[in-house]
């Protein structure tokens, strides 16, 4: 079987600009003066040269409540099962020491997912229904 090859000219080398004679020399494609051909040179992010810009021209209405959404890592029952023994009290510091759920404001909600075989104890976590049955059925407690 042949060898597979990119086409003749696909793979270009990167051009390297402002080392040199050899190189793309010169103005380095910047044009010629100008505050884009200097170093640091150009305009902040949204500038439109002194007109309004977009950002400022454009109405904010309504409220939004995203600041304070509260998001939930959600955590199976199968994935509690496979870290958790019998006997084992599962809480949100629990579930951060075993690595399942990271950062410092994080919350867990427990979903069914999965079967239980534990008998486990729940404690300060948010568990959906579904999953409440299935972890009672397992002989497990909900504090």
């Amino acid at each position: 079987m042949g060898q597979i090859n990119a086409p003749k000219g696909a793979n270009t080398k990167k051009t390297i600009v402002g080392r040199g004679a050899s190189s793309k020399g010169r103005s380095s494609g910047r044009g010629h003066d100008g505050q884009n051909s200097r170093s640091g040179g150009g305009v902040r992010l949204g500038f439109e040269g002194g007109q309004m810009p977009l950002y400022r021209r454009v109405a904010r209405r309504g409220f939004s409540n995203s600041v304070f959404k509260q998001e939930y890592v959600v955590v199976s029952l199968d994935v509690i099962s496979a870290n958790f023994e019998d006997g084992d009290v599962v809480t949100l510091d629990a579930l951060k020491d075993a690595g399942l759920v990271k950062g410092y404001n994080a919350q867990a909600k427990i979903l069914s997912n999965g079967d239980l075989t534990k008998k486990v104890v729940i404690d300060g976590l948010k568990v959906s229904a579904s999953a409440i049955e299935k972890i009672k059925a397992a002989g497990g407690e909900i504090r």
